[in-house]
């Protein structure tokens, strides 16, 4: 059944109000396209190298899966440290570099890490929307310990996932939506959980901007704008 939002009838600009999703391993959503990721935490400590790359699009899932893994390993986040170029004090245990590709980041600091890593049997997971040898690194040794490294990728969503994600975002906006909106809305756009985000954001705000309940008709009104560009 449709949620009926109560809302004022004059037009409303909506608030960029903050939605936060859960985050545990109870909200994890399952699919074919994210198992091997979810089998990749589910066997720490015990991976087959100390260093592992996670690998997807955005929206598919990495950081819900890295936030798990931090839990489970109490992972010290090296993010700042490596893109700050700060040295990273040595000690045993796992760490946490997320986004790799997105922001440059000192080389020789990872470089320095994974040995850390390696020494001390410890595990580093790294997470990115592309494949390491894709990063335009220029330091060969890096280069050379990140091919020796376990790589996991996250596949392209299926329509199960999609809608799961779907309902999950409007969940986590406190908005309940029916099975035949979702489906229409999977049928018509793009294959990315990325898309999915983006086109739930942009029903709910119009929604609010205009005071109404969501309908299929609104949700086809945003699928058919995104399509303009």
């Amino acid at each position: 059944m449709s949620l009926t939002v109560l809302r004022d009838k004059t037009l409303q600009l909506p608030l960029a109000l903050g939605h936060d999703p859960a985050a545990d391993r109870d909200h994890l959503l399952i699919s074919t396209s994210i198992m091997p990721a979810i089998d990749l935490i589910d066997r720490w400590p015990v991976w087959r190298t100390p260093v592992t790359v996670l690998v997807g699009p955005p929206g598919s899932g990495k950081t819900h899966l890295s936030t798990i893994w931090k839990g489970l390993s109490q992972a010290r986040v090296v993010t700042e440290e490596l893109r700050e170029g700060r040295p990273i004090a040595p000690r045993q245990g796992a760490f946490l570099f997320e986004d790799a590709d997105r922001v440059p980041f000192d080389e020789t600091g990872l470089f320095h890490l994974i040995n850390t890593v390696r020494q001390h049997n410890g595990t580093l997971l790294i997470t990115a929307r592309s494949l390491p040898q894709l990063w335009q690194l220029t330091l060969p040794d890096l280069k050379s310990r990140l091919a020796a490294a376990t790589t996991v990728e996250i596949g392209p969503p299926d329509d199960v996932l999609l809608k799961q994600v779907i309902f999950k975002l409007f969940a986590d906006r406190q908005l309940e939506v029916d099975d035949r909106l979702v489906a229409y809305i999977v049928t018509r756009m793009e294959r990315s959980l990325d898309a999915a985000s983006q086109i739930v954001d942009a029903i709910d705000k119009l929604a609010l901007s205009r005071g109404r309940r969501i309908t299929r008709a609104l949700a086809a009104e945003v699928l058919t704008e995104r399509e303009t560009f």
